[in-house]
């Protein structure tokens, strides 16, 4: 049988995040990726006395800082509660700063991700057609949700989904079974008729089985699932394939659910 709907991850599913797009800069000595350098431009006419060394590193700082508390209880860190962190590491007071320079920072750092988010060109057949077909969703884990959405508008896709959810919209992230819930009931659909199709076992697959869907794998690679990963009903190589397991046609199952360590 088809599903009733289809739901994606956005970042390695939908779009592929390349971090060499990111703009380069050198810091201590040496070259790296980072929104570093715009975010640097936009602060030090206000805050004359940081350097672009310590910008990068309270920028890195914040985000180690965000991932920590992510991973305690699949909390959102939102992007505005990760920049405050930004100017405690630099010692700045925001209430001397000027009004909104924090939101202005916040789409500087936006428009440099968006940036490096490559978007392959037949994705947006598949979506058309697949749209054509059941309402889609896309279901993120991102602190920011006016990225996610310029990702799919300057794609030419925000059209093709009924709903995208953001954790920073919702407050909790993957695997947490209630941003799947937000999605679901925005379109209106049975979890065991949607499927959710994402590139990571441990946040993805695991967080549409707590939710009550079933998942396709997307591992362009075909690398092996770590031992003891949880089992996805579909393994994919390719997004297009996503059109013949929604519509019920003869697709092969997951290797990992035909017995493959993982």
């Amino acid at each position: 049988m088809g599903y009733a709907a289809v739901f994606f991850d956005l970042f390695d599913t939908l779009v592929r995040f390349d971090r060499d797009r990111l703009p380069r800069i050198r810091v201590n000595g040496r070259v790296v990726h980072s929104t570093a350098g715009h975010l640097w431009d936009a602060l030090r006419p206000h805050a004359p006395g940081v350097t672009l060394e310590q910008c990068y590193e309270a920028l890195a700082g914040s985000w180690q800082e965000a991932e920590r508390l992510r991973r305690v209880d699949d909390r959102e860190v939102p992007a505005r509660a990760r920049f405050s962190d930004f100017f405690r590491r630099l010692a700045l007071d925001e209430r001397g700063l000027p009004p909104g320079l924090g939101e202005r920072l916040i789409d500087v750092h936006r428009d440099q991700l968006a940036r490096a988010a490559d978007f392959p060109p037949h994705h947006r057949g598949v979506l058309e057609r697949l749209a054509r077909r059941c309402p889609l969703a896309v279901v993120s884990n991102f602190d920011y949700t006016p990225t996610a959405l310029g990702i799919l508008e300057a794609a030419g896709v925000r059209d093709a989904f009924a709903t995208v959810v953001v954790s920073d919209t919702i407050g909790w992230r993957k695997p947490r079974p209630d941003i799947f819930h937000a999605a679901l009931r925005a379109v209106g659909v049975e979890p065991a008729r949607t499927l959710f199709v994402g590139d990571r076992l441990e946040i993805d697959v695991v967080g549409a089985h707590r939710a009550g869907m079933p998942a396709a794998w997307i591992n362009p690679a075909g690398d092996p699932a770590p031992p003891g990963a949880e089992r996805p009903e579909f393994e994919i190589r390719d997004l297009a394939e996503v059109e013949a397991i929604a519509g019920g046609g003869s697709v092969a199952p997951s290797r990992a659910s035909q017995g493959r360590e993982g």
